[in-house]
């Protein structure tokens, strides 16, 4: 019989399978499908391992793999709330901290507490590794972008300065990145797969580089 605790983590180990249904909007980098969290996930995570060498002082990289598997689990219950979506964001706060409280507290109450700070952690973006993170979490998806032909921000007509925005937490949290996201954005709108913001749409946007315009 097993005990309460391995029960409990069973449970757990179960219940997260269910992040592997929930769709983002970006595509896989052949165009074919959406790709889940799961595998968005699984690909952040990587990545951190792969360019470890560009982590500012003070990161600690199996802390940011932690941080990185854990992060969207909540979707599970809040759906994944795409990041250009003004109404969705209104409420994401709410969704994900009320699913972090379930699916956490599947756990013993070590680990519950445990995976809670993590999951905290990471959203306060107030440490080192947690800002890496995120980092790689908002370059992700810019590189996916970029080798579909910029096909989720033409669906949503997003434009640069929106991007630009979006990925601004990377110049804080992998500076040595930057040059990285700066160089995809310039070929994507020189291929035509981002469009430039007009003067009115660029109306009080901060311009992050003044070479991307």
């Amino acid at each position: 019989m097993l005990s309460t605790r391995l029960s409990e983590q069973m449970q757990f180990v179960i219940e997260i399978d269910q992040l592997k249904r929930v769709l983002r909007q970006t595509l896989l980098t052949d165009g074919s499908r959406q790709e889940n969290s799961a595998e968005h996930s699984w690909h952040i995570a990587l990545m951190a391992i792969v360019l470890a060498e560009y982590a500012p002082a003070g990161v600690d990289l199996l802390h940011v793999i932690k941080l990185l598997l854990l992060h969207d689990l909540v979707e599970i219950d809040a759906g994944d709330t795409f990041c250009y979506d003004t109404q969705g964001n209104q409420s994401k706060a709410d969704r994900e901290a009320q699913a972090a409280d379930r699916l956490f507290g599947l756990l013993p109450p070590d680990q519950a507490v445990a995976f809670r700070q993590l999951w905290d952690e990471f959203e306060a973006q107030q440490t080192p590794s947690a800002r890496f993170a995120a980092a790689l979490d908002r370059l992700q998806p810019l590189l996916n972008n970029q080798q579909t032909g910029g096909h989720t921000w033409k669906l949503h007509q997003v434009t640069s300065d929106r991007v630009l925005q979006r990925m601004a937490p990377i110049q804080t949290g992998a500076p040595a990145l930057w040059d990285v996201v700066q160089q995809v954005i310039q070929d994507c709108i020189a291929r035509g797969d981002l469009k430039e913001a007009t003067p009115k749409e660029n109306s009080g946007v901060v311009n992050l580089d003044a070479s991307i315009s």
